[in-house]
């Protein structure tokens, strides 16, 4: 999974490359058919006006007439409006998505739209393959999200116009919410641990982006690089293996002996065949409702709390991955160091989670990022290296704080309603995907507005963090009651297993 979470890096942030600033002006071909042998800088000098700065404008152009080129030399032209006919570039200017589909002036606008589109996508993609990962098994759908994404990934560099490509786009997001859906092969004890080292092979695919948008400057060429390599994972059709735990949820007990016996060879383990004839089915377990999370008192603290904490998390850190290049720093170095930054964050969080506890990591983690943020607001842009500086440990406190808040979640909601609360707090976090490039468009009424909101939602997220209780070294919790000392004595004994199979039997220990 950890090659496919590699792969992944390009469809989230790969278009951040394709949108490069451009310079560009408006296309004046009318003046040829007034006078056409004016050099190309007369052409200018006619027909488009100058900013304050000196150059010329780049949305704007001066209004058509119907005068001699004489008379348009003796008294110039002096009412602007917008680009009629399009806009010009520079001949030596490498194909972009800006250049291909002019998304300048007035349709600059629409590559924030398509970021928030293709986030859209995600969330469609987390409900459709989380429900049919449910009913027809993880394997079939985490190839088909393989296949779509590497199909219609290729296919958007063939796009003729740009709400075909933000089509596509929003396809292939859904197909990586489909490659996210976890296999379940891993034991409890180190679940956390492969959840932060896919988390970290995600980052090193943001690394290995920056360097393929270095050598690659063709859009469409950029594109089938990006996406073309899921292919070379075909492989999988063969190594992949079912989860056994969802065979055993549908019966199919049979094909989970073969599977179990198939991982113990592989660890150079073996199962007895008188343990593995006590692989059973799982007891259908009645689970919990959704208005549970609600209708509880301590339940719906804990869900309002984490639903925003999730929010926060994807707000922020697609906030920050996504204006990578309005930092003022080279954007490939910057994205290199974006990358490399969450390999730190997300790694350490193993250790940290058990030094300090997952309450004090999470609130910290969203009260230094968003403290970041804030800074950020009140430095200057002249200053790009601070400003950088400020960016990188904010995205690092994100990215740690996201990797937390997968293993908080799933500690803090009892069994039986586990995956329904952990849920909702995902597709929290895809609505805050969403959202997140929306806000930079708020930035033509003030620039401090964008990087404001991203600092104060995590500042406020933290406090809140500071309301929940402490997880670490504690028991889970299965059911939705609260957990009462019940009276036992010593000797007897319990289950101790995973994937519905009897591991081995301890004895209780009564406290």
């Amino acid at each position: 999974m950890g090659l496919a979470n590699f792969l992944t890096a390009f469809p989230m942030f790969g278009q951040l490359f394709m949108v490069l600033d451009v310079p560009h002006h408006c296309k004046t071909s009318w003046i040829y058919a007034i006078s056409p042998n004016l050099t190309e800088e007369q052409q200018l000098n006619l027909t488009i006006p100058r900013n304050t700065q000196g150059s010329y404008e780049e949305c704007l152009m001066y209004a058509p007439v119907n005068w001699d080129i004489d008379s348009v030399i003796e008294y110039g032209l002096n009412v602007t409006k917008k680009c009629q006919e399009g806009w010009v570039y520079s001949a030596e200017q490498n194909p972009t998505l800006v250049t291909q589909f002019d998304l300048v002036c007035d349709r600059k606008e629409l590559n924030d739209i398509s970021q928030s589109i293709y986030m859209l996508g995600l969330l469609l993609g987390a409900v459709v393959f989380g429900s049919l990962s449910d009913r027809i098994g993880r394997r079939p759908i985490i190839l088909l999200s393989m296949l779509i994404m590497g199909a219609f990934g290729v296919g958007a560099a063939f796009a003729p116009n740009f709400y075909v490509y933000i089509v596509l786009r929003c396809l292939v997001g859904a197909a990586v919410s489909g490659i996210f859906i976890g296999t379940e092969w891993v034991g409890v004890p180190y679940r956390s641990h492969a959840v932060i080292v896919t988390h970290c092979c995600f980052s090193i695919g943001q690394m290995v982006l920056a360097g393929l948008a270095y050598g690659v400057h063709n859009w469409r060429l950029l594109q089938i690089a990006g996406s073309a390599p899921v292919f070379c994972l075909f492989f999988y059709i063969w190594v992949l293996p079912e989860s056994a735990r969802w065979l055993m949820t549908k019966e199919k007990v049979k094909e989970a002996k073969k599977l179990l016996q198939k991982a113990a060879s592989v660890n150079r383990r073996t199962i007895s065949p008188e343990l593995l004839d006590q692989l059973t089915p799982e007891k259908k377990v009645k689970s919990g409702n959704i208005l549970d999370l609600f209708l509880k008192k301590r339940l719906r603290k804990v869900t309002l709390v984490m639903a925003y904490v999730w929010f926060v998390n994807s707000l922020v850190y697609y906030g920050l991955s996504l204006n990578v290049g309005s930092f003022g720093l080279d954007i490939y170095l910057t994205q290199l160091v974006f990358g490399a930054v969450e390999i730190p964050a997300r790694f350490g969080c193993i250790f940290l989670l058990q030094w300090f506890g997952r309450k004090k990591c999470q609130g910290f983690f969203l009260l230094l990022g968003g403290a970041m943020c804030l800074i950020i607001t009140r430095i200057p842009k002249d200053l790009p290296v601070v400003v950088t500086t400020l960016a990188v440990i904010g995205k690092f406190a994100i990215a740690a704080s996201f990797s937390i808040s997968y293993v908080y979640s799933a500690e803090l909601f009892p069994t039986i309603i586990r995956q329904t609360g952990v849920g909702l707090c995902s597709m929290s976090s895809r609505v805050g995907g969403i959202i997140s490039p929306l806000i930079s468009l708020l930035d033509k009424y003030h620039p401090a507005i964008p990087m404001a909101i991203f600092g104060s939602t995590p500042v406020i997220a933290g406090i809140l963090c500071f309301l929940l209780p402490e997880t670490r070294d504690k028991e889970l919790q299965d059911h939705t009651e609260e957990t009462k000392e019940s009276q036992c004595s010593d000797g007897h004994w319990q289950v101790k297993g995973d994937f519905g199979v009897i591991l081995r039997m301890e004895p209780i220990i009564c406290k």
